[in-house]
């Protein structure tokens, strides 16, 4: 499934970022950017290097902080994934007897174990996720450059 998100995150021109529970077994991350036992690290082939997104092991190789690092992280850790511009995703449930959140593909709730930004090769490996606007307001977009001839 995981595969399969990166994938539609990445047809549709976004940037794919996980959230990793960095307190699980296995998981290979630099810890002075882990916050609240989480990571949020951009996934795009852009800000990776050797990405391998497998059956049993998320594996790359992303720069923090002008630092070159190698990301190891179990599948099961991997809690969501997410597309950095849209905030649309998906959580994963925590372990295998229990069921994903209601609501699981949605958008992804800002300050979710976020660290530092811009620290990746091409993007940021840690990066917050997308915000969304409280009811009642209106969403504001980035303001683009149009060529006006």
């Amino acid at each position: 499934m995981l595969r399969a998100m990166h994938q539609w995150i990445t047809d549709n021109g976004h940037t794919a970022h996980i959230i990793v529970d960095a307190s699980a077994d296995g998981v290979e991350v630099p810890r002075a950017y882990v916050a609240q036992g989480q990571i949020v690290l951009n996934v795009s082939h852009t800000a990776t290097g050797g990405l391998d997104l497998g059956n049993e092991w998320v594996s790359f190789e992303a720069r923090f902080g002008g630092v070159v690092h190698h990301i190891l992280v179990p599948v099961g850790a991997v809690r969501a994934i997410y597309a950095r511009e849209s905030g649309e995703g998906m959580v994963f449930a925590e372990s295998e007897g229990e069921d994903a959140p209601d609501g699981a593909s949605e958008r992804m709730e800002d300050g979710a174990g976020a660290g530092p930004e811009g620290e990746a090769s091409g993007g940021d490996a840690a990066a917050g996720a997308a915000r969304e606007a409280p009811q009642g307001e209106t969403v504001r977009k980035r303001p683009t450059l149009t060529v006006v001839k």
